[in-house]
């Protein structure tokens, strides 16, 4: 007899931890907050442009504060404007050196030089001075570098008046574009997958924590506890949660994937990114492990919610966590920075660090057998935690009344 309604028990159970998937992401979702939230990144890399206009404007406005000073005859002083406009040119905006200033000669070019850092609206690096085979530079305290390129100026300039105005050679630059993906990319990949997983979990499955605080409050956990299989709610509410982070991931990964339409060379240099295990699996396995990473921490976090009767006391047990987390990140660098270490297969076999350890690994290396492996490896801790969750809040809440008789209080009572 229980044979025969085992299918329909387990169809009974599936459809009640749906319903209650289904409440908590509709609740969530048509809410005018909820778009403030799938904006917020927006608001922050508003933010963050701000600041870095500021920021580069401010070290733009002092880098053109600053002067280099060459005290020439009109001749020498054409030769080193023409070699400084040549070697200019192989530095970035913000690595080229200060403009560069050419002033006549007086009667003690010593004396002028000395006196070309006083007086003047400008600070001056570096001033160079004397015949171009045996210059003189002075510098202030921050000028070695520009000192050690007005010798190199000099030195250019000498051997351009030495070959002539015609360049020595002429060169002819292909841009190539990688078929296979350099160490160093595959590197940049994990370090890319590792980076994400951690701070999409981190940003998103933070609000599991308060929805089961905020209706163990209001009793409707007890009420649902009551009516469903306290496994099917805290699965429920996760399979919720999961689908407003994949709501958000879809939205913002929609924008993202257009950025190469923006990049240089239609975003070729993104080849160099490319994962061990191709792109088409490589982002599958992304999303897997992020929704393994998501379903582990968002687990935990509404097991700490279902203990927490205020706000205080999610802040207390969440830190906690938020800093494990913290280290199973450092764990998770540490193996995408060597693949194969003992330290890697530490953080690809440690539940709470193998969903980035694994995404780094698919970066890094091209076998896609263990990542089976690891994704019901990670499954069945998921499974465990909501378990272990689901427990706790049976015996820790449901019978033991209302008032502070959660988590918290009994430690106070100890």
């Amino acid at each position: 007899m229980s044979e025969s309604n085992a299918p329909a028990n387990r169809g009974r159970l599936i459809r009640q931890t749906l319903t209650i998937a289904r409440r908590d992401f509709t609740a969530t979702v048509f809410t005018p907050l909820f778009l403030l939230f799938l904006l917020s990144p927006l608001i922050m890399i508003a933010f963050g442009v701000v600041g870095g206009l500021g920021g580069a404007t401010l070290a733009r406005g002092s880098n053109d504060k600053v002067q280099l000073i060459a005290i020439a005859t009109p001749d020498q002083g054409a030769r080193l404007m023409t070699a400084d406009k040549g070697l200019r040119a192989i530095f970035r905006r913000s690595d080229a050196p200060p403009p560069l200033l050419v002033e006549a000669p007086s009667a003690d070019p010593a004396a002028q030089a000395r006196a070309a850092f006083e007086g003047r609206d400008v600070d001056v690096s570096a001033v160079l001075y004397g015949p171009l085979d045996r210059p003189t530079i002075l510098y202030g305290a921050q000028g070695a570098r520009t000192a050690d390129y007005l010798a190199t100026l000099a030195e250019t300039a000498l051997r351009d008046q030495a070959s002539g105005a015609a360049p020595l050679s002429v060169a002819t630059k292909t841009s190539i574009v990688r078929k296979k993906a350099s160490r160093s990319g595959r590197n940049q990949s994990a370090f890319l997958a590792v980076t994400g997983i951690f701070f999409l979990t981190l940003f998103l499955s933070g609000q599991a924590v308060g929805t089961m605080a905020e209706e163990r409050s209001n009793k409707v956990i007890e009420i649902l506890a009551a009516a469903v299989p306290l496994e099917s709610v805290f699965l429920g509410k996760l399979i919720g949660m999961f689908g407003v982070a994949v709501l958000f991931v879809t939205f913002w990964g929609t924008l993202l994937s257009q950025i190469g339409r923006v990049l240089p060379a239609g975003g070729a240099i993104l080849t160099e990114l490319a994962p061990a295990v191709g792109l088409p699996a490589f982002v599958l396995l992304f999303c897997g492990y992020f929704t393994m990473a998501y379903m582990l921490l968002g687990a935990v976090f509404l097991s700490v919610g279902a203990q927490a009767q205020t706000m205080r006391e999610i802040q207390m047990l969440s830190l906690p966590i938020t800093i494990v987390q913290m280290a199973m990140f450092g764990l998770a660098s540490a193996a995408a920075a060597d693949p194969g270490s003992t330290i890697a297969t530490i953080a690809e076999i440690f539940p709470l660090s193998s969903p980035f350890a694994m995404a780094a690994r698919a970066a890094s290396k091209p076998e896609l057998w263990p990542h089976l492996l690891a994704l019901v490896w990670q499954a069945l801790w998921v499974a465990i935690t909501i378990w272990i969750g689901a427990g706790a809040f049976r015996r820790g809440v449901l019978k033991s009344g209302s008032g502070r008789k959660g988590l918290m209080a009994r430690f106070a009572r100890r």
